[in-house]
């Protein structure tokens, strides 16, 4: 009796899921990553020596006084207070211990100290201000007259509730200029842009818990800024938690802290709004996740139509075995 072979299908139906896994390869979004303090290659450079090693005590002091933090060493990053997922600033320049200080009541100070020239150099090309030009920056290796501004997800109830990591996301800026975040390794690599406030998308940064990072933090017009970034995380029960906070910037020596602390910084992004908050901003969301449907469906569209002609294929050749064999066996 004559084999019936099905040769050509097999092939045909592994290049098509390579085609499927391609194409899903490519539609996934980029994001910026930013590993753990010492892992090879991290573009921060982020090493010991760098003084970015360090670790958070549990239960560290919560305080709501008006702070400025004009020097020494803050960072931003996710805790839970009193079981709820928050953003806020962690520092350690108060005298009497580490303390961890809610948003609405910390002014980041940036001094006209921190002002620098941009270098004649096209690398730079991408802060969009010319040569020369002043502007003020938060620099990502400590500088003793300027606040040293990072972030970290090191707050032990996070580490053992997060799975793998936190997305912080630029969710918004307001302010006289523009805000550009970037990383650049050993300070003479390339910079790896992270944040730009004149993108009208959020950019989600990726971080792992257990990091501390330091950034350059660029402003081009001195100013009130206020910049409002959300964390997001998958717990390793499954559940998310997301929050958004606004995070208060003084820059140059002529901006007045106190008309940082008074700025309005409107209302939570419509992303992030409960049902309560902003049913319009809910239907938004929902409108724009609808947005997103065809793509997926041409997706699901070009899947089926590649499934269906292999289905054709395989049965126009079984058709034909199966034709050769009766005219064989008629002889």
């Amino acid at each position: 009796m004559p084999l019936i072979r099905s040769t050509g299908v097999r092939p045909f139906l592994t290049s098509v899921g390579c085609v499927l896994v391609a194409t899903l390869v490519l539609a996934a979004p980029a994001r910026a990553v930013a590993e753990p303090s010492g892992a090879p290659g991290h573009r921060g450079s982020a090493t010991p020596s760098d003084g970015l090693s360090q670790s958070i005590e549990e239960d560290q002091a919560v305080s709501e006084e008006d702070t400025v933090l004009s020097l020494g060493h803050v960072d931003l990053g996710p805790r839970y207070v009193d079981g709820a997922w928050t953003l806020m600033v962690h520092d350690d320049t108060d005298a009497d211990g580490s303390v961890w200080r809610p948003l609405e009541h910390a002014v980041v100070q940036v001094s006209d100290s921190a002002t620098r020239e941009v270098p004649n150099d096209p690398a730079y090309g991408f802060l969009g201000v010319e040569p020369g030009a002043p502007v003020h920056v938060v620099p990502q290796t400590q500088d003793p007259d300027v606040v040293w501004l990072g972030w970290n997800t090191q707050d032990p109830q996070v580490m053992a509730s997060v799975d793998r990591g936190v997305t912080l996301s630029l969710a918004g800026v307001e302010g006289p200029g523009d805000l550009l975040v970037y990383l650049q390794d050993g300070g003479f690599g390339e910079p790896d842009v992270l944040w730009d406030s004149r993108s009208a998308e959020e950019q989600e940064l990726w971080v792992d818990v257990n990091t501390h990072t330091h950034a350059n933090w660029v402003f081009t017009r001195p100013g009130v800024y206020l910049v409002s970034i959300r964390a997001n995380a998958t717990l390793v029960d499954g559940s998310e938690d997301e929050a958004v906070g606004t995070v208060r910037f003084a820059v140059g020596d002529g901006t007045a802290t106190e008309d940082a602390f008074a700025a309005d910084a409107g209302p939570t992004p419509a992303s992030v709004a409960t049902a309560t908050e902003a049913p319009e901003a809910d239907r938004a969301a929902d409108a724009g996740t609808t947005g997103q449907l065809p793509a997926v469906l041409w997706v699901l569209i070009a899947v089926g139509g590649a499934l269906a002609a292999a289905a054709v294929v395989l049965s126009l050749r079984g058709r034909r075995v199966r034709e050769q064999a009766r005219s064989e066996a008629a002889r």
